[in-house]
């Protein structure tokens, strides 16, 4: 098996990395809005331009900081077979989330990527104690040989297709405009990736007190069609 942290992209690799970040994933992705629904119901993101704005803020000082730094180190360490580090950097996901809602999005998804992955046949021998969505994607990739840099590229891209699926049903957003914030946050994507990879452990954590408010105020949101 080629390591997960060479340059170059196999036929298998590249189709490895799509299965995993496909919507049609059977994971439950779809139900969760990461607070954005909160944001619409607030009054905070009202159209197009808010939208980009808000995905920008949360790319660059969320993912940028948190999953996507967290998701390199992690496969590093399932190619390491360090199981210790594995179990560190799974912990350091849980302690923070900020919210009920964004812990148990990373739970519950994690145990659906779980049992995907039992059902392939593909799960490691030891798992550490409640892994998260980050933590198994992390072990996805690995398995299928993907290169580190483009398994934090797709993970933000399905994080992206996500939050604009979200604003097409619920802002409402049309899909013509999502195409444009599509265009607009791939070069954004790009370059939040190489800040990810060049961040040091205590650089870490997520600065986003807008969504984590957002979130909370979701829990109690009367009308909602997403989790979270």
């Amino acid at each position: 098996m080629a390591t997960a942290t060479t340059t170059d992209v196999t036929d298998l690799s590249l189709l490895g990395l799509m299965q995993l970040v496909s919507p049609a994933l059977p994971i439950g992705a779809f139900a969760w809005s990461q607070g954005l629904e909160s944001a619409f119901e607030l009054g905070w993101v009202n159209n197009e331009t808010e939208l980009g704005e808000w995905l920008s803020g949360v790319l660059e000082d969320g993912l940028g900081r948190c999953e996507l730094p967290a998701l390199a180190r992690l496969q590093r360490a399932w190619a390491d077979d360090d199981a210790e580090t594995v179990a560190h950097w799974n912990d350091w996901l849980h302690a923070v989330r900020e919210t009920r809602e964004l812990s148990e999005e990373d739970r519950y998804l994690g145990s659906a990527l779980v049992r995907l992955l039992r059902q392939l046949e593909l799960l490691p021998e030891t798992l550490p104690a409640m892994p998260g969505y980050v933590t198994m994607f992390a072990w996805a990739a690995h398995v299928r040989a993907v290169p580190e840099r483009q398994t934090l590229i797709g993970f933000g891209w399905a994080w992206l297709e996500n939050q604009l699926a979200v604003a097409c049903k619920a802002l409402p957003l049309g899909h013509t405009a999502a195409q444009r914030l599509i265009e607009q946050q791939r070069p954004e994507l790009v370059r939040i990736v190489d800040q990810a990879l060049a961040l040091e452990d205590d650089d870490l954590g997520p600065i986003l007190p807008g969504l984590a408010l957002a979130s909370a105020q979701h829990e109690t949101q009367y009308s909602r069609l997403f989790r979270s």
